[in-house]
């Protein structure tokens, strides 16, 4: 389900209206919001559509990567070495690095392990806990399939410079890094008051 749903964003002299009657309507930060949703909508689904023709999901894309990043093979390391971790990885380690609940990604587990992309192992560390491998079968998936997913994911970016997607990113970190501050501030119970960049 789309984050945004409206068809049409509506123009800022709409928001300057608006803002009439809702004075703490700030209509340049409503722009940007509305906009930075409905391009995360429209990147979101150009990648989704791909998997959907593969047969995979957005989570479960999600569980491979990170059981392929883990296996610490050549093409892993084209993912940033020091993000490769070695070894198996369990249930628990899964769902912090998705950042999903435990039930969520067991559910997941289970439709991979279904269709023969993972398989379940005692830990060799830990016999009573379990590790999760990827399986030949989705190695060989991941091999065929990722050049295509590089080649979307740089032709939606394509439009963009260098130095536009460097500044991008760093505005995004900063969306981001206030978003949790105020999520933070909410589940400790306390009202987030925004003020410039910092919650207080």
């Amino acid at each position: 389900m789309p984050l945004l749903l409206l068809k049409d964003l509506p123009r800022y002299e709409c928001l300057l209206e608006a803002a009439k009657e809702f004075p703490d309507l700030d209509p340049s930060a409503s722009e940007v919001f509305l906009h930075l949703l409905r391009a995360g909508d429209e990147a979101y689904g150009v990648s989704d559509r791909n998997l959907v023709s593969h047969n995979i999901s957005q989570g479960r894309f999600c569980v491979l990567m990170l059981l392929w990043r883990s296996v610490q093979s050549p093409a892993a390391k084209l993912l940033g070495p020091d993000c490769c971790v070695p070894g198996p990885r369990t249930p628990a380690e899964l769902a912090d690095a998705a950042g999903v609940t435990r039930a969520t990604m067991t559910g997941l587990i289970d439709t991979l392990e279904r269709d023969g992309f993972v398989k379940r192992e005692p830990d060799p560390d830990d016999r009573r806990m379990m590790s999760v491998r990827l399986t030949p079968k989705a190695e060989e998936f991941l091999r065929k399939f990722l050049p295509e997913h590089f080649q979307i994911t740089a032709k939606l970016m394509r439009t963009l410079t260098e130095s536009e997607r460097k500044t991008l990113v760093q505005l995004l970190n900063k969306i981001s890094q206030q978003a949790s501050v105020m999520l933070g501030a909410a589940s400790e119970g306390a009202p987030a008051v925004v003020s410039g960049t910092q919650a207080v």
